[in-house]
């Protein structure tokens, strides 16, 4: 794994910062929001604006790359992000949060095409699959990270806006000095809704209404904690709860999902979610049992992202996988768009807890259609399906594209190692 690392390790400590960077910014937007005496509803539409940007920029960005270059590209974005996180205490509106989300969303999807062009670039079809995973744990912490960075400041002044923007600029140095330019990045036109539902019904809706749980939790988690009275330092650990239950079910999850039929441990991860979030329900505020709601509801999420992909894969063919990841990206960022208005709206009408009450009926709703396809469709044979690979649901539809091709070359060269005497 050291050697792995040798080559791509700067990229992987730029990765750091910037998530440093844009997980303080998420969690702020709940603490300065309710400063600020924005309603939940209005909270909710900032939220989704982030998501609308992410996902214009995952389509132009290569567009973009093309015309002049990986270097300019992520520079320019990059200028943008920080320059945006600067300005939110400036304008402390409702529409103009929005604005500067949506900007910040579309540079941050730049962000992510561009340096895991770079860092696909880097790796072998040896080394491929650890450097995802390292990949995914250098977000993870740096998310993670991110929170107990909050509690150093006043959500109330600019010196954590401040904070954030420094992060983001500081992330550039060791990715430029390392990187060298690559050929401009290409994103395979995504497959449409109707082909991609014909072809995998379960994976369209589930990772539809898994954009809804992941953003809902991300954008919607400390607005909830500042509605109920946390503290902003336990706020920070509720947040990173959330995430750091994908670093601990992550491999288990992929470890099983190689071993039995994916839709049963969809329903059981689906449904431990769902139960969780139960338990956030009816604590009515107790601290411990909403951040263990917190840590299985937002363990399972990340997981499942991957195994809705692993899912949707083994019913394609290798040449449909590129086209299915961009589909399957496209899909999650209309749930992540649609998912926290509908909780902001109910926050609003029902008070914080339905926070989990929406939630939990986005995971029990994953869980009823997945038992219902269940008894739609056959089971695919454990030695037909493809590897399982560990995707964060941040990840760019370049990162998307090239895990689905690597497990697809992962479970042929295991089904020919199996066949051969």
């Amino acid at each position: 794994m050291i050697q792995v690392l040798s080559g791509v390790w700067a990229l992987l400590i730029g990765i750091v910062f910037i998530m440093l960077g844009n997980g303080m910014h998420f969690t702020l937007i709940g603490l300065r929001g309710d400063i600020e005496g924005f309603s939940a509803a209005a909270l909710a539409v900032v939220t989704s604006g982030y998501f609308m940007g992410f996902l214009s920029g995952a389509r132009l960005t290569p567009l973009l790359i093309q015309r002049v270059g990986h270097v300019r590209v992520f520079a320019a974005l990059g200028s943008f992000m920080s320059a945006g996180l600067l300005s939110f205490p400036l304008l402390a509106e409702p529409w103009a949060w929005t604005v500067l989300r949506v900007l910040i969303g579309f540079c941050m999807s730049g962000i992510y095409v561009t340096a895991e062009s770079w860092l696909n670039n880097a790796a072998t079809n040896e080394t491929r699959g650890k450097v995802l995973a390292a990949y995914m744990i250098a977000q993870t912490l740096g998310i993670i990270g991110a929170q107990g960075l909050l509690t150093l400041g006043d959500a109330g002044t600019s010196v954590l806006f401040i904070g954030a923007s420094i992060l983001v600029s500081v992330s550039f140095a060791p990715i430029l000095l390392s990187a060298t330019p690559v050929p401009a990045a290409e994103v395979t036109r995504p497959m449409p809704l109707r082909d991609l539902f014909a072809g995998s019904p379960l994976g369209t809706v589930g990772i539809f209404l898994l954009g809804s749980v992941y953003a809902t939790q991300s954008g919607m988690g400390a607005v909830f904690g500042t509605q109920i009275g946390m503290t902003t330092a336990e706020i920070a650990l509720f947040v990173a709860m959330l995430f750091a239950g994908a670093l601990a079910l992550q491999y288990p999850v992929g470890w099983l999902s190689d071993r039995m039929d994916r839709r049963k441990l969809i329903f059981g991860a689906a449904t431990l979610g769902a139960t969780s979030c139960a338990v956030g329900w009816m604590t009515g505020g107790g601290l411990w049992a909403l951040m263990a709601a917190a840590f299985f509801a937002g363990g399972v999420t990340t997981p499942l992202y991957a195994l809705f992909l692993a899912y949707t894969n083994d019913f394609l063919s290798a040449e449909d996988m590129p086209a299915a990841s961009g589909g399957l990206v496209f899909t999650f960022g209309l749930g992540a768009i649609v998912g926290p208005m509908i909780t902001g709206w109910a926050m609003q009408g029902l008070g914080p807890f339905a926070f989990w009450l929406v939630l939990g009926t986005t995971f029990a709703a994953i869980a009823l259609y997945a038992l219902y396809r269940m008894t739609q469709r056959a089971i695919v044979p454990v030695d037909e399906t493809e590897s399982y690979v560990g995707v964060l649901p941040t990840a760019s539809p370049v990162t998307v594209e090239v895990a689905g091709v690597w497990a697809a070359e992962q479970a042929e060269a295991e089904r020919e190692a199996e066949e051969t005497p």
